[in-house]
């Protein structure tokens, strides 16, 4: 496992920006996926080895509170952190920071549920050991970072 997560980049498309040139407040949620999915990446378990070994983990909440405004061609590091994990739901947290002046943008967090490929809840540590040792792990470099 990985001793540190590194951050996401994104640079703002024009298309993510309202009349105002800022950034409209549903990307941020597109950007949390992102995020999310570059993080699995890191750590070499991809959404498709996930889904191949038959684990599904939907979104079932989400928040997000705008601390700065974001606009058009601006870069941010994206920052996932797992917070929760209990082998039946999982939590990833995320801060949006402007790569130019640092200033936090945006906060926010994911909560997840774990579905097998018949969409029925169960428990990782019973049936998907090494699934669930990867967000363990994951759990615990989130506590590190903090």
């Amino acid at each position: 496992m990985k001793e540190e997560i590194q951050a996401y980049h994104h640079k703002v498309h024009y298309y993510e920006t309202d009349q105002m040139g800022i950034v409209h407040h549903s990307n941020y949620i597109r950007w949390f996926e992102e995020a999310r999915t570059d993080l699995l990446e890191q750590v070499g378990f991809t959404y498709q080895k996930m889904e191949e070994c038959g684990v599904i983990i939907p979104v079932i909440g989400v928040n997000c509170e705008y601390k700065s405004m974001v606009r058009f061609n601006d870069i941010v590091a994206i920052l996932p952190r797992v917070t929760e994990f209990n082998g039946v739901k999982l939590t990833v947290a995320y801060q949006v920071i402007d790569m130019a002046t640092g200033n936090l943008c945006t906060i926010g967090e994911t909560k997840h549920c774990f579905l097998n490929s018949e969409y029925k809840m169960f428990r990782l540590a019973k049936e998907k050991p090494e699934v669930y040792q990867i967000f363990k792990d994951l759990l615990e470099l989130g506590k590190m970072a903090e």
